[in-house]
C-alpha cells in the first residue's frame, strides 16, 4: 500500500483537478446571475455548495481507499444491476452535451480575447487541442498544466473582485446570515449544485489512484486535499457573485453575462482589469475542457468493463481502447451541436439527466458507505450521514425544479 505524501507539496493535487473541472461556463453564470440579481446576501449558498460537494466527493474517496476498488466497481458488484446500467447509458449523453457545452463556451472565451476567428472555429481548436494533450501527454504533465491555469484562474478573477468590494460588512453578512431573497430559491439551488462540479466527481478515484494513494491510511491526506480544494473553489465562486454585484451588468442572458461583465470591468477597472477577467475565464473553461476529456474517459471505460464483466487491464485505463476511443468521442461529435446550435430537446435532456446525477450519488454514498461489511473502518460516522441526507434533499428539489422548468420551455 502506499499512503498519501503528508508533506504539503506532494498532499494536494488530485482534489485540484476536480475543484478546476467542475468550474465551467454553466457553473460562473449561475453564481453572475446570483450576484446580480440578488447581492452580496447570498454568498452563503456557496460555502454551503462547495461543503457539500466535499462531502460528496469525500465519500468517493472513502469507498476507494476502503475497498480498493471504485466506486463504479463497487455499485456495479453490490447494488443491483441497473444501477450500473443506468449510470453507463447516462454518462454517454451527458459526456455528449457537456462537452459540447465546454467546447463552446472555450470558442466564446477565445474569441472574446482575440476575434480573428468565429467561434466554432476557436471551440474546434481548444477540442483538438485537448485531446492531443491527454493522448500523447501522461498524467503528471496534466496535473502540472491544470495546476498553471488553476492557478492563473484564481489569481486573475480574485484580483478583479477585491477592488468592487467596497462593502465588507455586507459581504460578512452574506456569508454568515442565511437569507432567501424573494424568488431566488431556484437561483441559489442553481449555484448549490454548480460548486466543484458533479458527474466529475467520479474523477477524483481515478486520479488518486495515478497517485499511488490506496488503503484508509491515505484517508487523511485525501480529506486535506479536497478540503484545501473545495475552499479554494468556494472563494472562487464568491469572487463571481461579488464582481456581478459590483460590476451591474446590462446583459444577463447566457455567455452574454460573462461578455457583459468584462465590458463593465473594462469601464469600472480600465482595460487591464477587463484582460484579465476575460484570460480567468478562458483558464476556468478550458481547465473544465482539459479535465473533462482527460477524467471521464476513466468514468466510461470503468462502466463498460463492468458491463461485459471484463478482466481489469494489464497496463494503465489511459492505453485502452475504451478510454482512448471515448477521448476522441468527447472531442470531435460533440462539435456538430454547434452547427446546429443546440436543439432544445436535448438541451432539456442533459439539465434532467444532469440535475438527476447529484441526489443519486448521494443516495448510493449513503448506502454503500454505511455497510461496515465493505467498507471496513471508514464507514460514515453520524454527521457524514446528516450531511449527506441534507445534500440528497437539496438536490433532489433541485432536480424536480430544473425537470418542471426544463419542460416547461417545449
Amino acid at each position: 500500500m502506499h499512503p498519501a505524501p503528508r508533506t504539503w507539496r506532494n498532499t494536494l493535487g488530485p482534489g485540484f483537478l476536480v475543484a478546476a473541472t467542475g468550474v465551467g461556463a454553466g457553473d460562473l453564470i449561475a453564481a453572475s446571475v446570483a450576484g446580480h440579481r440578488f447581492g452580496l446576501g447570498v454568498l452563503w449558498v456557496v460555502v454551503l455548495g462547495a461543503l457539500f460537494k466535499w462531502v460528496l466527493n469525500d465519500g468517493i474517496a472513502r469507498w476507494q481507499l476502503g475497498t480498493g476498488t471504485t466506486l463504479i466497481e463497487g455499485w456495479s458488484h453490490r447494488l443491483p444491476r441497473f444501477v450500473g446500467w443506468y449510470f453507463f447509458v447516462f454518462l454517454i449523453l451527458w459526456s455528449f452535451l457537456v462537452a459540447a457545452a465546454l467546447a463552446s463556451a472555450c470558442g466564446v472565451a477565445a474569441r472574446a480575447l482575440w476575434p480573428a476567428l468565429p467561434v466554432p472555429a476557436w471551440a474546434a481548436l481548444h477540442a483538438l487541442a485537448g485531446f492531443v494533450l491527454v493522448l500523447l501527454g501522461r498524467y503528471r504533465l496534466f496535473e502540472r498544466v491544470m495546476a498553471w491555469l488553476m492557478a492563473a484562474m484564481f489569481v486573475l478573477v480574485i484580483g478583479c473582485a477585491v477592488p468592487l468590494l467596497d462593502d465588507w460588512g455586507g459581504f460578512a453578512a452574506g456569508l454568515l446570515v442565511p437569507t432567501v431573497p424573494e424568488g431566488s430559491a431556484k437561483f441559489l439551488l442553481g449555484v448549490m449544485g454548480g460548486v466543484g462540479g458533479s458527474v466529475t466527481l467520479l474523477c477524483y478515484g481515478y486520479w488518486i489512484r495515478e497517485r499511488g494513494w490506496n488503503g484508509a491510511e491515505a484517508h487523511r491526506g485525501t480529506t486535506l486535499d479536497l478540503g484545501v480544494a473545495y475552499a479554494l473553489s468556494g472563494i472562487f465562486g464568491l469572487a463571481m457573485i461579488i464582481i456581478a454585484a459590483g460590476a451591474d451588468p446590462a446583459d444577463t442572458s447566457g455567455n452574454a453575462l460573462i461578455l457583459a461583465l468584462a465590458a463593465r470591468l473594462g469601464e469600472i477597472l480600465g482595460p487591464f482589469g477587463r484582460l484579465c477577467f476575460l484570460i480567468g475565464f478562458w483558464c476556468a473553461v478550458f481547465t473544465s475542457l482539459l479535465g473533462v476529456w482527460q477524467g471521464v474517459p476513466y468514468l466510461f471505460a470503468d462502466s463498460f468493463r463492468q458491463m461485459r464483466r471484463l478482466p481489469a487491464p494489464a497496463g494503465p485505463a489511459t492505453r485502452t481502447q475504451a478510454y482512448r476511443w471515448f477521448l476522441a468521442f468527447l472531442a470531435f461529435p460533440p462539435l456538430l451541436l454547434l452547427i446546429y446550435q443546440s436543439p432544445l430537446a436535448i438541451v432539456v435532456m442533459y439539465a434532467i439527466a444532469g440535475s438527476f446525477f447529484m441526489p443519486f450519488l448521494a443516495g448510493v454514498l449513503l448506502v454503500m458507505n454505511n455497510r461496515r461489511a465493505w467498507i471496513g473502518p471508514l464507514k460514515n460516522g453520524p454527521v457524514i450521514n446528516g450531511l449527506l441526507l441534507l445534500s440528497l434533499v437539496l438536490f433532489a428539489v433541485l432536480f424536480v425544479v430544473e425537470a418542471a422548468e426544463s419542460l416547461a420551455r417545449l
